[in-house]
C-alpha cells in the first residue's frame, strides 16, 4: 500500500506530478469550476467527496499554486485502521509524496503502530531533510532520488542543493537501510557524469534504477528544458552499461 503525502521541499523540473509541490490555498477556483459538485468549502477549506469525482483532474489543470483539492486529513490512528483493514492482503506501506519525510513526526507514529500488525514500512524520499534516527530505525528500506551529481546542476533543477541528499545515501548505504536508487534521465542534465558518480558510490549495496523523461503532466517551464520526447534505449542502455562497470550490477531501466 502507498500512502501520498502532500507538499515537497523540491520543484524539480521534469516533475510530473506537480500538483503534489505544494498546499492547497483553499483560493476556491476549483470549487467554482468543478462541474459535478464534488468539490465545497467548509470553514474555509475546500473538501473533495471522493465519491462524486469523476477524476476529470479539472481541478488540478487550473490550480494556479501547484496543488490539489482532492486530499484528505487523517490521524495517526484514522490511517492505521485503513490499513489494517488490507493488512491480510499487503506485506508493507511505502510512504511518498511529496516529500514524505517532511512530515517526520507522524511519520515515527505511524510506523510504530503498522509494525504491531506485522508489516513492512518503506520510505520513498527524495533525501532532502535530516533524517530522524528513530524514523530511520523503524523504517525497513529506502528508496531515494539523486537527481543530480553536480550541486550547481541540482540547484537550477530542483530549486535546492544536494549536499544533503548524498550525506543521507551514504549513511543509508553504511546502515544497509538503502533499497533503491533512482535517476530521472532527461535532455538538458548532465546523466553521464550523475549515473557515473551515483554507480561508483552505491556499488552492489542496492539497485540503481535510471528513470526516463516522460513529458507527460510537466510544466510548461519544464517542457521548454526538458522537451516533448523521452530519451533512446540506446543512450539509456549505454549509461546502464557505464552502472554496471562501475559494480552496479543490479541496475534497470524504466
Amino acid at each position: 500500500m502507498v500512502i501520498f503525502f502532500q507538499g515537497c521541499n523540491f520543484k524539480c523540473l521534469y516533475c510530473h506530478n506537480p500538483e503534489t509541490i505544494n498546499k492547497c490555498t483553499s483560493c476556491g477556483k476549483c470549487v467554482e469550476n468543478c462541474e459535478v459538485g464534488a468539490l465545497s468549502i467548509s470553514e474555509g477549506k475546500v473538501i473533495w467527496d471522493e465519491e462524486e469525482c469523476i477524476s476529470c483532474d479539472k481541478c488540478i489543470k487550473l490550480c494556479e499554486h501547484m496543488s490539489s483539492p482532492k486530499l484528505k486529513e487523517y490521524s495517526v490512528e484514522e490511517l492505521v485502521k485503513k490499513i489494517e483493514k488490507d493488512s491480510f492482503f499487503i506485506r508493507g506501506i511505502t510512504v511518498s509524496g511529496g516529500e514524505c519525510t517532511l512530515n517526520s513526526e507522524f511519520l515515527i507514529k505511524l510506523f510504530r503502530e503498522v509494525k504491531k500488525l506485522g508489516l513492512t514500512c518503506f520510505v520513498d524520499t527524495n533525501g532532502n531533510t535530516k533524517l530522524d534516527d528513530e524514523l530511520i530505525n523503524l523504517t525497513d528500506k529506502f528508496m531515494l532520488d539523486v537527481k543530480s551529481i553536480d550541486e550547481k546542476e541540482n540547484i537550477w533543477l530542483t530549486k535546492s542543493s544536494n549536499k544533503l541528499v548524498l550525506e543521507n545515501l551514504k549513511k543509508l548505504l553504511e546502515l544497509d537501510k538503502m533499497y533503491e536508487v533512482r535517476t530521472v534521465i532527461a535532455k538538458g542534465l548532465n546523466s553521464e557524469k550523475t549515473v557515473d558518480e551515483v554507480s561508483k558510490i552505491i556499488g552492489d549495496k542496492c539497485r540503481y534504477k535510471l528513470i526516463k523523461y516522460r513529458p507527460f503532466g510537466v510544466r510548461e517551464e519544464g517542457i521548454k528544458v526538458h522537451g516533448t520526447i523521452s530519451p533512446e534505449d540506446s543512450y539509456m542502455n549505454e549509461l546502464k552499461e557505464k552502472s554496471i562497470a562501475n559494480g552496479c550490477i543490479d541496475t534497470i531501466i524504466t
